[in-house]
């Protein structure tokens, strides 16, 4: 479990506590605000998918449809309904969730991991195609605008509001369910459901020796990692406020997502945040290389590839093994 969460993983989480509170007192410009803020909310995608994709080993690559789940039944619930984003927000995760037991309760039972991946990126597709041709409801690739942003709150004679162009509370709130989703998949992985989640990784014949129903776990760390992607992606909703099935549902975003995993350490608990912050600033800096931007983008990413295969996390869990090894091989010098 220490190459899962690190040495103090606790420790590691008021760190990151501690310089989110720090940012807050910074006079950061709306611009960096809004890189941090869509960070944030990559970075909640990108943690709900590397459960199933890193920390239980299932090669998943539609995750993005429950994004796009999430995304677009919120939006739709707050805009033609009149609901609240603050209670639509759940019902897109909740969709999302039970979006992932039904399809994870067929895909499961396949135990080749490439027709896995295969079948879960034809899910997507169809999830794309259905936003796409629901015009009359979505608007289709003309873009589903006027999504309501969170309702502001009021603390006094102070209000704070969201979305675009609110920089400030849309960073605040998008923190606020970053750390609590963090919160809670750090004691899950801290308790018994995250030991059977490594065991059934490791080894699912052991774990089935063991009397561990790992068909069930598996279904159920699914679902639970379907509904925590679609609840960022009805915050994405609420937060950027317009939305086209390419860019929730398409190949940019599993691409973008997938190389933020990879950066940041698949299968490492703080693998994501280090991913998506690294990840999707530097693809705002390169825009001033205009037509050569994703080549750069795309060898930043192969560079990272060779440097850290395990990822950034990846290279502070190594740096840690190598050091108990030195400490381990000095004792038994002495002896």
């Amino acid at each position: 479990m220490t190459e899962i969460l690190g040495r103090r993983p606790a420790l590691s989480f008021l760190i990151c506590v501690g310089l989110f509170l720090l940012t807050l007192v910074l006079p950061l410009n709306d611009y960096v605000l809004h890189i941090l803020t869509l960070s944030l909310i990559f970075a909640i995608f990108a943690s709900g998918w590397n459960l199933t994709l890193g920390i239980l080993g299932l090669k998943t690559l539609g995750h993005h449809a429950f994004f796009a789940i999430g995304a677009y039944l919120s939006a739709i619930a707050a805009f033609y309904g009149g609901v609240s984003p603050w209670l639509t927000i759940w019902v897109g995760a909740v969709l999302a969730a039970l979006a992932g037991l039904l399809i994870g309760l067929p895909i499961l039972r396949i135990r080749s991991m490439p027709h896995v991946a295969i079948v879960t990126l034809a899910f997507a597709e169809i999830v794309r195609l259905i936003f796409s041709n629901l015009k009359d409801i979505t608007r289709g690739e003309l873009g589903f605008w006027g999504i309501p942003p969170f309702d502001p709150v009021s603390f006094g004679e102070t209000t704070i509001r969201f979305g675009l162009g609110n920089a400030w509370g849309s960073f605040i709130l998008v923190g606020l369910f970053f750390f609590a989703v963090q919160g809670g998949l750090l004691l899950l992985l801290r308790s018994r459901p995250g030991l059977t989640f490594a065991a059934i990784r490791d080894s699912e014949a052991a774990a089935e020796s063991l009397g561990i129903n790992f068909g069930a776990w598996k279904l159920a760390a699914f679902a639970l990692s379907a509904g925590i992607v679609g609840l960022s992606g009805a915050i994405y909703a609420h937060y950027v406020m317009i939305l086209t099935p390419t860019s929730v549902a398409g190949p940019e975003m599993l691409i973008t997502l997938l190389a933020i995993i990879i950066v940041g350490g698949a299968g490492r608990f703080f693998g994501p945040l280090y991913g998506a912050l690294l990840l999707t600033g530097s693809l705002e800096l390169l825009r001033e290389f205009g037509d050569y931007r994703m080549l750069l983008y795309g060898a930043l990413v192969i560079g990272f590839v060779f440097v850290a295969p395990q990822g950034i996390a990846g290279l502070k869990f190594d740096r840690l093994r190598r050091r108990r090894g030195h400490g381990t091989n000095e004792s038994s010098s002495s002896a």
